[in-house]
């Protein structure tokens, strides 16, 4: 870990801190924001050009678990703005670009006394972007309406919502090499029948 984040941050964060979280969705263009107040020039390395600015998303209130990929399992996870002005939701949403399969990158970094980045932000999780929804939480007595867009995401090289991988069947791998029988019970994986296999 001391290898991948800079030993001024580690520093940092063992002491009172400020934590900025850096969001990049890779659109065109790709969009930039960070749980803060204020814009702020930032850029994660490999990802970013020089110069790019994270707008301030407002406060953070929650995020959530974030899990590396295990046994090729999808982890879907939801990033939510709530609050919005629904004009300025339905005006987004009209203006937000093809997401599915673009790279989300969720990155970190310690924020000085003055608010500004010691590093540029170290990402720390990445997943694909799978849609955009918008739902309008009920309204209670004379509070204004307001909405909330979510970015859905999906982590790991699987996802619940993609078929599942074409099956090499016997009968292709009869086509290809007549009389090897390694496939013959592939047909039995696909229905969670765990098969006896050959020995040879």
């Amino acid at each position: 870990m001391a290898d991948y984040v800079p030993a001024a941050v580690i520093e940092a964060m063992r002491a009172s801190h400020q934590l900025g979280v850096f969001f990049r969705v890779g659109t065109t263009p790709a969009l930039n924001w960070w749980m803060g107040v204020g814009d702020i020039p930032a850029g994660i390395d490999g990802l970013d050009p020089a110069g790019t600015v994270y707008y301030g998303g407002g406060r953070l209130t929650d995020i959530p678990d974030l899990e590396v990929m295990i046994n090729n399992i999808a982890d879907t996870r939801e990033f939510t703005l709530s609050g919005i002005d629904p004009e300025t939701a339905g005006l987004a949403m009209d203006s937000i670009p093809p997401v599915r399969g673009v790279d989300v990158t969720v990155a970190f970094t310690t924020l000085d006394d003055y608010f500004q980045p010691l590093t540029n932000p170290i990402p720390i999780w990445s997943a694909s972007a799978s849609h955009v929804s918008e739902s309008y939480p009920p309204v209670v007595g004379d509070a204004d309406p307001t909405a909330s867009l979510a970015l859905v995401t999906e982590a790991g090289s699987m996802s619940r919502s993609r078929p599942a991988q074409i099956l090499w069947s016997s009968s292709h791998q009869q086509a290809r090499f007549a009389g090897d029988r390694g496939c013959d019970n592939t047909a039995m994986l696909a229905s969670g029948v765990e098969p006896e296999w050959p020995r040879f």
